[in-house]
C-alpha cells in the first residue's frame, strides 16, 4: 500500500508542476503551444485527394454551384503543395489552381484560365482578392504553416458545446488582407472548429466555420463542410468535401505548372 500510495501522490506532484507550468506561460507562449500542437496532430498524412462542391450565394439568396477536385502533398520541411481542378459547371470548366505553401516567406501561386489557354501568377499583392469570385481569399487556400502567425492565447470557452481554447493569431506576411485572426481550437483533437478574420482596419469581415469532422486513417480529422460567411457583403461560400483517400503515392512533378493543364 505505501508504495502505491508513493506512486499516486507521485502522479499528482507531477501533474500539478505541469498544470503550474502551463499556466506561467504568457499569452504568446501559451498561443504557440497550442498552435503547435494543432499542427503536430496533422502532420504525416503523405497526401490525400478529395472532391468538393463549391455553394456561392450572394446577399440575395441566390446561389450557384461548381465542382471540382482538390489534391494535395506534404513537402518535408515546408508548406503543403496544393492543386484544385474545376469540373463543373462548363464555363469554368479547366480552370485549375496552384498552390507552394512556404513556412517562411511569401507563397507561389498559380491560376490556369483555359479561356485564355494561359497560367497566371497571383502576386503577393493579390493574395487578399477573392479566389474565383468566392468569399475565400487566395491566402485562405494556403496550409495554415504555424511560422505564418504569432500567437496569443485570449481565453477558454464551450463553442457549440465542445470546451475550446480560443487563440489570436496575427499574420507575419504584411501583405496579408487580415490584421489577426481569431481561433476556436477543441481541446480534445486541437481542431478548428471556427475562425474570425478581421480587416485592415480591425474589422469583423468574415466567418468559418468547421462542421462534420470525419477521422481518417485513425488520426487525421477532416471536416465535411466549411461555411464562409462574409459579414460585410451579406455573401457566403461554402465548401462540401467527400470522397477523401489518403496515400495516392502522389509525388512533386504532380504539383508543377504542366499538371494546371491536365484536367484528368
Amino acid at each position: 500500500m505505501k508504495t502505491k500510495t508513493r506512486r499516486f501522490l507521485a502522479f499528482q506532484l507531477a501533474s500539478l508542476l505541469a498544470v503550474a507550468g502551463f499556466a506561467q506561460s504568457t499569452p504568446e507562449e501559451r498561443g504557440l503551444e497550442i498552435a503547435r500542437e494543432a499542427d503536430a496532430r496533422d502532420t504525416g498524412f503523405g497526401d490525400s485527394v478529395a472532391e468538393l462542391e463549391m455553394v456561392l450565394q450572394n446577399r440575395h439568396g441566390e446561389s450557384s454551384n461548381r465542382e471540382m477536385k482538390m489534391k494535395t502533398l506534404e513537402v518535408s520541411g515546408d508548406g503543403d503543395k496544393t492543386l484544385i481542378h474545376f469540373d463543373r459547371p462548363r464555363d469554368v470548366k479547366g480552370t485549375a489552381f496552384l498552390s507552394f505553401t512556404h513556412r517562411v516567406g511569401p507563397d507561389d501561386q498559380w491560376l490556369y484560365l483555359p479561356a485564355l489557354s494561359r497560367v497566371k501568377r497571383i502576386s503577393s499583392n493579390n493574395k487578399s482578392g477573392p479566389f474565383v469570385g468566392s468569399e475565400f481569399a487566395y491566402e485562405d487556400l494556403s496550409s495554415q504553416e504555424v511560422e505564418k502567425y504569432t500567437y496569443r492565447y485570449i481565453r477558454d470557452e464551450v463553442y457549440e458545446g465542445q470546451d475550446c481554447f480560443v487563440v489570436e493569431r496575427y499574420p507575419v506576411d504584411p501583405k496579408s488582407g487580415y490584421t489577426r485572426q481569431v481561433v476556436w481550437f477543441d481541446k480534445q483533437e486541437y481542431r478548428s472548429l471556427k475562425i474570425d478574420f478581421y480587416d485592415r482596419k480591425d474589422a469583423l469581415l468574415k466567418t468559418l466555420v468547421f462542421l462534420d469532422y470525419q477521422q481518417y486513417l485513425n488520426r487525421y480529422w477532416r471536416a465535411d463542410r466549411m461555411e464562409m460567411v462574409n459579414h460585410q457583403t451579406g455573401k457566403r461560400t461554402d465548401l462540401i468535401w467527400k470522397n477523401y483517400v489518403f496515400g495516392n503515392g502522389f509525388t512533386e512533378r504532380d504539383f508543377d505548372q504542366r499538371s494546371l493543364r491536365n484536367t484528368r
